[in-house]
């Protein structure tokens, strides 16, 4: 399967230093030049901000992320190192297609850390810019919206700024972009319950589909029991279903245009019709309100952080969630729709912007958010929605 880094980015060196030229080149013809760190060469991919103050090592393994340049809002980064307990995909790999920041830390301070983060983005061969005014490019997204961008270090950031423009604007738009094929496993793997749990049979079984699946949220599932079995994006979910007999399928988040993923849209439509138990985050929020009749739509710089406040219509509550995406759902909560599977309605909305964050079936059989419940962003505000997932599969028993 070839990855869309290897389509997007060309490394010239893996040297480490502060001595680099580098660009950022927007699509408007926008050039913010700094220092190179990590790989050098040339990455391209849509320009967007993250909000989160710390994290950084989850962010860019987060397979959410894929051909996407992240430019941080936090000032430094790089002070608590890289190390191998913290990564949010398989094999630690890093998904972001470059990374811009203000501030490289010369020193790492982490007692976890194992390398630094500069020595780990030149071993995997990702491209960064440090010494940029990270506060003028985030005001300058949050206006335009995300654009098109690349990053251009080494002999690649003196060619002509007309040619560099032209190359930034030549690759594919995001909107459109089929890209969870590049994420998902390629073959089926199941993870086993953990912790007191562990040993023992699993108290349910979940199907869950890896539209770019973090690990932590298998993680969350074997902490309480339960071995979910995780399968590559789009496939058929009958022979799937009378194969490991799941007691609820879940979907994952993942990168791309979610208008783009009908042959899931319809495996999830047929666990519906199953009156299966359903559970979505992120783009698979997206997923189950295309399988509900609804439309989705591109941010125009959509939601990343940590600190995003979102009220739940049913309860009142309002929660501090952890995001990352470029597409939404389109409704309004309070306004109850009918489906092919019965009443649905919007539970869920951003109290920044109203953006649509959670639907689900008025029955109770399935429900879905725009955010990440396994992350700690509250710190835990959103982590009791596994616990809700299991009660429904209980109470389908």
């Amino acid at each position: 399967m070839t990855t869309t880094r290897e389509k997007s980015t060309s490394v010239s060196s893996t040297r480490t230093t502060d001595r680099i030229p580098a660009a950022l080149v927007l699509g408007d013809g926008r050039v913010f030049r700094g220092r190179a760190f990590g790989a050098t060469g040339t990455t391209l991919g849509e320009a967007v901000f993250s909000t989160a103050m710390t994290g950084y090592q989850e962010t860019m393994t987060d397979p959410s992320y894929d051909r996407q340049i992240v430019v941080a809002t936090a000032p430094q980064i790089g002070n608590t190192g890289w190390n191998d307990e913290d990564g949010e995909s398989r094999g630690d790999r890093i998904w972001v297609a470059g990374l811009v920041i203000r501030d490289l830390s010369r020193t790492v301070s982490n007692w976890r850390a194992a390398r630094s983060l500069p020595e780990e983005m030149a071993s995997q061969g990702v491209i960064g810019i440090q010494g940029v005014d990270t506060r003028a490019i985030v005001r300058h997204l949050r206006d335009k919206g995300s654009v098109k961008a690349g990053i251009f270090s080494g002999d690649a950031a003196d060619r002509p700024v007309d040619d560099l423009v032209a190359e930034v604007n030549g690759q594919a738009d995001m909107k459109g972009a089929d890209l969870a094929a590049n994420v998902s496993t390629d073959e089926t793997y199941i993870v086993e319950p953990s912790g007191e749990f562990a040993g023992k049979d699993p108290r349910f079984t979940v199907l869950a589909y890896d539209m770019g699946i973090k690990t932590n949220t298998p993680r969350n599932f074997a902490a309480r029991g339960i071995r979910t079995v995780v399968v590559p994006a789009g496939s058929p979910v009958t022979p799937l279903l009378e194969q490991y007999k799941p007691d609820g399928v879940f979907v994952s988040n993942g990168p791309g245009d979610p208008a783009t993923a009908d042959d899931m849209v319809e495996q999830v439509r047929t666990v519906l019709g199953k009156k299966i138990p359903f559970f979505g985050i992120c783009f698979g929020n997206q997923i189950l309100g295309r399988a509900l009749g609804m439309e989705t739509y591109k941010l125009k710089f959509g939601h990343r952080g940590i600190n995003v406040p979102v009220i739940n219509h049913l309860t009142g509550v309002i929660d501090i969630t952890a995001q990352n995406h470029g597409f939404a759902l389109r409704g309004r909560a309070g306004e109850p729709f009918e489906t092919d599977f019965g009443t649905a309605q919007v539970t869920h909305t951003c109290l920044n912007d109203d953006c649509v964050e959670g639907v689900a079936l008025d029955d109770g059989m399935a429900f879905s958010v725009q955010y990440h419940p396994e992350a700690a962003a509250g710190p835990h505000d959103a982590n009791p929605l596994f616990d809700q997932f299991i009660e429904l599969m209980e109470g389908n028993n």
